[in-house]
């Protein structure tokens, strides 16, 4: 009996890492065969690592699947639709992504929209500059619910994509619903206080940008960047205590850069 806990002590671990890890080399067929799973998306996300990892290597054979990615920008699990997003950033000579990329700019979910924005830029069009701009604003939480708030974090608390921001107690409602952030940053205010009475679409919190977000966001602009983008850039010129300094950097060259290009 304790050599079998041992072994699944060691066996367990092992298992669920096998089903998560994404470094498995796959097949074609069944690169394939994961594209075309819909009712499992790590697959597909297993599948996708494998296709970047293709087409770092400048691959042709990954061309073989741009009609599955074309198609996965339609899937219903936002985390595969930013990640097709990136994907399609990686080739900027393909038309039928540059296409599907203006589409995918305006998604709902804004790491879609962010990441779509960023691979824009890598083609050289300038279309998702708004998204590029808010990336370096703050971003306002709302209530997707209605009922009685309880906040979980304090101004300065860092945040991630999915963090547990708040919770809001419905009424009929014995376990409250959970208000998860959808990007990443650090509270910056938090508008209401505990005990208040929300509607569904009430301003929660405003988070301030997340610094891989706004170096990013800053290097994208770098490429297609105009002058009324200028104020937002700026911003960043001064390091902060939340931005490690290759921002300010970013910022700097950026800047430079625009008004380069605006001279030309």
């Amino acid at each position: 009996m304790v050599t079998a806990v041992a072994l699944l002590f060691v066996i367990m671990p092992a298992l669920f890492w096998h089903s998560t890890w994404f470094g498995k080399t796959l097949t074609d067929e069944k690169i394939s065969e994961y594209l075309a799973d819909r009712e499992k998306p790590r697959q597909a996300q297993h599948a996708l690592a494998q296709i970047s990892e293709r087409m770092s290597r400048r691959d042709p054979a990954v061309k073989q699947w741009y009609p599955e990615l074309l198609a996965l920008a339609g899937h219903p699990v936002p985390q595969i639709r930013l990640t097709v997003a990136w994907l399609m950033g990686q080739d900027s000579a393909s038309p039928e992504f540059h296409n599907k990329l203006l589409d995918l700019v305006d998604d709902p979910d804004p790491l879609v929209a962010r990441n779509a924005a960023l691979s824009l830029a890598g083609f050289g069009d300038p279309a998702g500059r708004p998204v590029l701009r808010s990336m370096l604003r703050p971003f306002t939480v709302r209530s997707p619910h209605a009922g009685v708030l309880s906040n979980r974090l304090k101004e300065g608390d860092a945040v991630d994509q999915d963090t547990l921001l708040a919770r809001v107690l419905q009424d009929g409602e014995t376990e409250p619903a959970e208000v998860r952030s959808p990007v990443p940053g650090q509270v910056a205010e938090r508008l209401l206080a505990d005990g208040t009475q929300v509607r569904a679409g009430d301003d929660l919190m405003v988070l301030s940008p997340g610094s891989d977000h706004a170096y990013e966001a800053l290097r994208a602009l770098f490429l297609v960047g105009s002058l009324e983008d200028l104020d937002d850039v700026r911003r960043f010129l001064t390091p902060r205590d939340a931005m490690p300094p290759q921002v300010a950097e970013q910022a700097r060259l950026t800047a430079e850069e625009i008004r380069n290009r605006a001279a030309r």
